[in-house]
């Protein structure tokens, strides 16, 4: 069955992480996404830098999956007109340049909406296109830093701040595109009209961040009392053999938890059966938890979380994720033969439709794979496309 975004056809002028990761999506969802990439190499990421087989990018081939692959000079004019020919007859255009860059090519959104009024033009940037940054080059490690997030794995005691391990800022970002792009077409469905979507991963960042983390800013103002920031690093209990998350919120679950370690009602101690009682003997609280953790080996803990109805889970090595009996319930992973890179894993799509599934139905495509396919379908004859070849205009 045909994808919810059947029908839709998508200009991927976007390379990395963030961009590449927001169209995938759109084409795990049934967009027909055409990735337009630069000779000689094309999009960064396809180099086999990292985690490769027969030249095959592993993280490239997720980021790209459900495209076909055009190579156009955008330094030439034929190349040019024939990006615009492309555009011409799309629903979507993506890029993640840096701001000025596509006006300088000449393919701004004004110029684009000339020959397109229907198109919903996606910019991606670091932090948009204005400000004392807007001109810098801006990577995940930038936007940690810029929005806090850096921050928030911080010693208390040294305040040295430490980078979250993965490209956190660029997925929030991909994510937040591809939702946005979908929402713009809802608009167009009803006007007819396309617009400009205007992404940065700061706005992203801030928006994720905000109503947790930053909840001593949410009121403007000395009014308001701030309290310690919580510490998530209390979620992780050593066992005897290993280590487990466990996360009580409600009264129950936590009395669930000390039935679970043979504990006493901790909350019917006067040290602990306030909060303010429970921070000012933090230590002491803390310190009995974690003995009577230690106590117990990771399965049997497990059991007992279980039967308490604790909220809990073994904390897996990156390794034991594929093995996790959820994740195999779920068939949340699923394996593939890509032609390139041989048998291969990757997460299904995360939105699960009734009547329009998404699906990988495409594996990433080869460096100007699809170039007289895509020429083809947008009206040049073989004639052009020979022209366009021996110019160097396309690949």
């Amino acid at each position: 069955m045909a994808g919810s975004l059947d029908g839709i056809r998508v200009i991927d002028m976007t390379t990395i992480y963030s961009g590449p990761i927001a169209a995938a999506i759109l084409g795990d969802q049934g967009a027909d996404v055409v990735k337009v990439e630069a000779p000689p190499d094309g999009d960064a990421m396809r180099a086999p830098f990292r985690n490769t087989r027969n030249g095959l990018n592993g993280s490239f081939a997720q980021m790209n999956r459900n495209k076909r692959s055009i190579v156009i000079d955008l330094a030439s004019e034929p190349g040019k007109d024939a990006l615009r020919r492309l555009i011409a007859g799309a629903d979507v255009l993506m890029e993640n340049f840096r701001p000025g860059v596509m006006e300088r090519l000449g393919f701004g959104y004004e110029a684009l909406r000339a020959i397109n009024p229907g198109l919903v033009f996606a910019s991606i940037n670091g932090v948009g296109r204005s400000g004392p940054y807007a001109g810098r080059r801006v990577y995940d490690a930038v936007i940690q830093a810029i929005s806090g997030i850096a921050s928030l794995q911080a010693d208390p005691a040294t305040e040295t701040p430490v980078m979250i391990n993965t490209l956190i800022c660029d997925k929030i970002t991909s994510m937040t595109a591809a939702q946005a792009i979908c929402s713009a077409l809802v608009a167009r469905g009803r006007t007819g009209v396309g617009q400009r979507v205007e992404v940065s991963m700061l706005d992203a960042s801030l928006f994720f961040l905000w109503p947790d983390s930053m909840a001593n800013f949410h009121f403007v103002g000395d009014d308001v009392p701030r309290f310690p920031f919580g510490n998530h690093a209390y979620f992780v209990r050593k066992t005897a053999d290993g280590h487990v998350a466990t996360m009580p919120v409600k009264a129950g679950e936590w009395a669930g938890l000390f039935r679970a370690l043979e504990l006493p009602n901790l909350m019917e101690d006067e040290r602990f059966s306030t909060p303010p009682a429970r921070q000012a003997n933090s230590g002491v609280f803390q310190a009995l938890l974690n003995d009577a953790y230690a106590k117990f080996p990771t399965e049997a803990l497990c059991e007992r979380l279980d039967a308490n109805q604790v909220p809990y889970a073994k904390i897996n090595t990156r390794d034991e994720v594929i093995e996790d009996p959820q994740v195999q319930s779920m068939e949340a992973l699923i394996e593939f033969e890509h032609p390139v890179g041989g048998r291969m894993r990757q997460p299904r799509p995360p939105g699960r439709f009734g009547d329009t599934p998404a699906a990988l139905s495409r594996p990433s495509p080869g460096l100007g794979e699809h170039t007289e396919e895509v020429l083809r379908e947008a009206g040049f004859d073989a004639a052009e496309i020979a022209a366009l070849r021996e110019s160097g205009s396309v690949r």
